[in-house]
């Protein structure tokens, strides 16, 4: 045995019986079990999620071309079904690796798993009081959005949450705002939209749009305690900055 060679007994030698990415596969996990999951950097953490929806394959191409295609892991798991369909690479063999309905929604569902989890602070105490949760959750939700997206968060008489929806934006915008405000017994309501350019500046649209649902709350005393903007790069309040 040379100078400074490992002992025979302490060299790990590659298992024949496993295909070549078999033991990248087991070296990730190990090194994952090891160190903690927080140490990987992005495109193994997509890496270790791919391993179980696509079997005795090379799936770190597939990992790359997802963060190359969305730019980060948040817009990866948040991006539309039909974009992730889009995306394709070639494995160490040269062969095509796709993308499918059925992977993308295991990507999807961790983003939702993540979002819920988020979202739990929210439940437990009063909105007001926990601002902070409330901009992080947006954040996770919405920057990396890329269509624009209208979300409601309707709170009772203590300012809890009675629900978080999704609603499309309409000419009667303002009307179904404040129908559904009455079907849920919200007494008031903080609205939400990301801006898919980044930029998280309150157009004059959205400053019109939102003295109208602040109008039409007022017969009916349901308070508009908010419009939150949410860019890429954080969260704006038009009442902070005195748009409304």
């Amino acid at each position: 045995m040379a100078e400074g060679e490992p002992p025979i007994s302490e060299t790990i030698l590659p298992d024949p019986a496993l295909p070549e990415h078999g033991g990248h596969r087991q070296r990730l996990r190990d090194r994952a079990r090891r160190g903690g999951t927080s140490v990987l950097p992005d495109y193994e953490v997509l890496e270790l999620f791919l391993f179980r929806s696509i079997p005795q394959r090379d799936v770190k191409p597939l990992a790359k071309a997802l963060l190359s295609r969305f730019g980060s892991l948040s817009a990866v798991l948040s991006a539309p079904l039909e974009d992730m369909l889009q995306v394709s690479a070639l494995d160490n063999k040269g062969r095509s690796l796709k993308m499918t309905p059925d992977i993308a929604l295991d990507l999807q569902l961790m983003f939702e798993a993540t979002r819920r989890l988020m979202a739990e602070p929210l439940k437990r105490s009063t909105v007001i009081s926990s601002w902070q949760a409330l901009l992080s959750y947006l954040r996770v939700t919405l920057a990396h959005e890329p269509r624009e997206q209208f979300r409601l968060l309707f709170l009772d008489k203590k300012n809890q949450l009675i629900a978080d929806e999704i609603m499309n934006y309409a000419p009667a915008y303002p009307r179904e705002i404040m129908r559904r405000a009455l079907e849920l017994s919200a007494s008031s309501v903080i609205l939400c939209h990301n801006h898919p350019s980044g930029d998280p500046m309150p157009s004059q649209g959205d400053i019109d749009m939102t003295k109208a649902i602040i109008a039409a709350g007022k017969p009916l005393k349901i308070a508009i305690h908010d419009h939150l903007i949410v860019g890429r790069e954080g969260v704006l309040s038009m009442k902070q900055v005195g748009a409304i």
